[in-house]
C-alpha cells in the first residue's frame, strides 16, 4: 500500500507535521514536485517531512513517497483520491500522527508558511478564492489532524458524491463540504496570505475591467496556487513566480 525511502520508521515520524502532495496525470511532473519540495523546505521552519502520492515510478523523487492506494480515482475527474488522507488506516499506515498539510502541485510558496500551519482546529481548509463555482472550499490548501473526520473517507462512494451538491462536475472540494460544512479556513486575501492567483481576494479583482488584473504578489502573501487553466508554467516570466518556483 505504501513505500517510504530513507528508511524512515515509525518512531522517526511521531508527532511530526507531514506535507503531503499528489501526483498522476499528464499535467504535472517529478519536477513539479521538486519545485514545491524545495520552496517548502526554505520557507518551512517546523520539523516536518514531505511525501509525494504518487502512480508513477519515484527513483529520482527529492522527498519521501507512497503509492496512490485507489489509483481508479485518479481516472475520474474531480481528484477524489486524495480524500484516502482522511481515512485513519491510511494515516496509520504512513506514519502519519500528527498533523497533515495538503497542498497542490500548482502552488507557489512565497512566504513563511509558520503561522498558517499553527491552527489548531481538526480540519482547517482555503476558503473563499473560487470564482465561478459557489462551493466555499477550495481543497488546494488543506490541513488535518489525524483521526479527525474520518467519515469523510467512511462515508465516501462515486454515487453519494453525485449526490451531493455539484458544480460542473462532482469533486473533493464538494464532498468536503457536504460532510464538513461550517470547518474553519484560511479565507483568500490580505489577512491569511493565501491567493488564489486572479481570483477572488487577488488585488484588483473586485475592480478588474475587461479581464485586466493585477499580476504583482501582493504584500506580505505567504502561498498563491493556480487554478483551472492557470498554472505557474504559464506565468514564469513574472518576477515573483519565477524567483520562488523554482
Amino acid at each position: 500500500m505504501e513505500y517510504w525511502r530513507r528508511g524512515m520508521g515509525r518512531d522517526d515520524a511521531a508527532a511530526m507535521l507531514t506535507v503531503v502532495t499528489w501526483l498522476w496525470g499528464d499535467k504535472f511532473t517529478r519536477g513539479d514536485v521538486a519545485k514545491l519540495h524545495a520552496a517548502v523546505q526554505r520557507n518551512l521552519r517546523y520539523e516536518h517531512r514531505f511525501l509525494c502520492v504518487t502512480d508513477r515510478p519515484t527513483d529520482d523523487m527529492p522527498c519521501l513517497t507512497a503509492e496512490i492506494p485507489d489509483p481508479g480515482l485518479t481516472k475520474i475527474k474531480g481528484c477524489f483520491a486524495r480524500l484516502r488522507m482522511f481515512d485513519p488506516e491510511w494515516q496509520t499506515a504512513n506514519y502519519i500522527d500528527d498533523r497533515v498539510v495538503c497542498i497542490d502541485l500548482d502552488t507557489v510558496i512565497t512566504g513563511p508558511l509558520e503561522g498558517l500551519f499553527s491552527r489548531t482546529e481538526p480540519f482547517v481548509i482555503m476558503q473563499g478564492g473560487n470564482a465561478s463555482n459557489p462551493c466555499p472550499y477550495n481543497g488546494a490548501l488543506q490541513m488535518l489532524q489525524c483521526g479527525a473526520h474520518p467519515e469523510v473517507w467512511g462515508d465516501f462512494s462515486l454515487k453519494a458524491a453525485r449526490a451531493t451538491p455539484f458544480f460542473e462536475f462532482p469533486d473533493d472540494q464538494g464532498w468536503l463540504a457536504a460532510k464538513v460544512p461550517g470547518a474553519a479556513g484560511w479565507k483568500c486575501g490580505a489577512e491569511s496570505g493565501v491567493y488564489v492567483f486572479h481570483k477572488p481576494g487577488w488585488p484588483g479583482w473586485d475592480d478588474r475591467k475587461n479581464s485586466t488584473f493585477n499580476d504583482d504578489l501582493p504584500n506580505g502573501a505567504r502561498l498563491v496556487t493556480f487554478s483551472g487553466w492557470r498554472s505557474p508554467k504559464r506565468f514564469e516570466h513574472l518576477d515573483w513566480v519565477a524567483r520562488n518556483w523554482k
